[in-house]
């Protein structure tokens, strides 16, 4: 885009800031890494005269590049490289797609973080566990949960078991399982081997799928491999991790439960985790809880263990804000 005296990322990053003024360059720096802020800070110190034609230049090229990244967000890459192509002609669209797509480290399989999770599945229920995992592992988290709760038991442990042991990927790999899934992004996949799945992102799944599927996956993986069990065990919270809350941190949680959620949710509950809750109410309300259970009659399987799963969510919400402090085993004691 510049003649000449072409500058770098650096140089025009510099240039931008001085152009835009102190208190926006100064909003700008809030958001970047200490690193960052002193490579900026160096360039901009060594600038010295700059052209009011290099100003409005980069003031373009900016503006192009955010316009870029919209068009990307509502209607993918080949959306904004129809409307660049028409805005700015080929060869300019051409130069910021593909800087863009660099600097975004725009991941395979974008496209199908936009289709809806039960269209995707009928497309990949019958592939190969493999391909699955590779596939959701590129999702978010609540739509690799959604599918991988569709899946037959079986399968659900062996997509879970393959997410938290894969490691990386071929981009020629990726490339031919998005070709037959979407013949959409092949040509602008990113070509350095990219990386997904592992421990934390099965765990994340796992904490957003139902009680049961959950209970399958992680009750076959002990059979299968007990060390990764444990790992992804340790990284999680299952509603009968709550004999280990500390009391101040579940009369916490309690405030934040219905009383008829809660009994059905202790209809099934181990003696332990029961009197661990009653224990942190106050006795009129134990006595009243323990008297709606009795009354209670039967229940089915699948509402107690929602009624758990949302007392679980409550707990990973507190702790997610602040408000509460879960021990994870050995090595995250409590100090009061």
């Amino acid at each position: 885009m510049f003649q000449g005296n072409e500058l770098d990322g650096k140089q025009k990053a510099a240039v931008l800031m001085i152009t835009l003024g102190p208190d926006v360059s100064a909003a700008i720096l809030k958001h970047l890494r200490e690193d960052e802020i002193d490579k900026l800070t160096l360039e901009i110190a060594n600038q010295r005269k700059i052209s009011q034609d290099q100003k409005d230049k980069i003031l373009a090229e900016f503006h192009q590049m955010c316009m870029a990244k919209e068009y990307i967000s509502s209607g993918g890459l080949d959306y904004a490289r129809e409307i660049l192509e028409k805005a700015l002609g080929a060869d300019k669209a051409f130069y910021i797609i593909n800087k863009l797509t660099t600097s975004l480290q725009i991941r395979p399989f974008d496209f199908a973080r936009k289709t809806d999770p039960a269209q995707l599945l009928n497309f990949i229920q019958n592939e190969h566990p493999q391909t699955i995992a590779l596939i959701t592992a590129y999702l978010q988290s609540d739509q690799a949960a959604s599918i991988i709760s569709a899946l037959p038991p079986d399968r659900q442990v062996d997509v879970a078991r393959r997410i938290a042991t894969m490691d990386r990927t071929s981009p020629d790999v990726i490339k031919d399982v998005e070709r037959i899934l979407e013949r959409k992004l092949s040509s602008l996949v990113t070509q350095d081997f990219t990386a997904a799945g592992g421990i934390d992102s099965i765990v994340e799944v796992l904490n957003k799928v139902d009680r049961t599927t959950e209970r399958t996956i992680i009750e076959n993986l002990e059979i299968q491999n007990p060390d990764l069990a444990e790992e992804i065990k340790k990284r999680m919270f299952v509603f009968e991790d709550i004999v280990g809350i500390d009391d101040r941190s579940l009369q916490l949680v309690l405030r934040e439960i219905d009383s008829k959620e809660l009994g059905l949710a202790l209809k099934a509950a181990s003696s332990e985790v029961a009197e661990k809750i009653y224990k942190n109410m106050s006795k009129r309300a134990s006595d009243m809880l323990r008297e709606e259970i009795e009354f209670m009659g039967p229940v089915r399987i699948r509402d107690v263990e929602e009624a758990q799963q949302k007392i679980v969510n409550v707990i990973r919400r507190l702790e997610e804000s602040g408000e509460i402090i879960v021990s994870r085993g050995k090595g995250d004691e409590l100090i009061v």
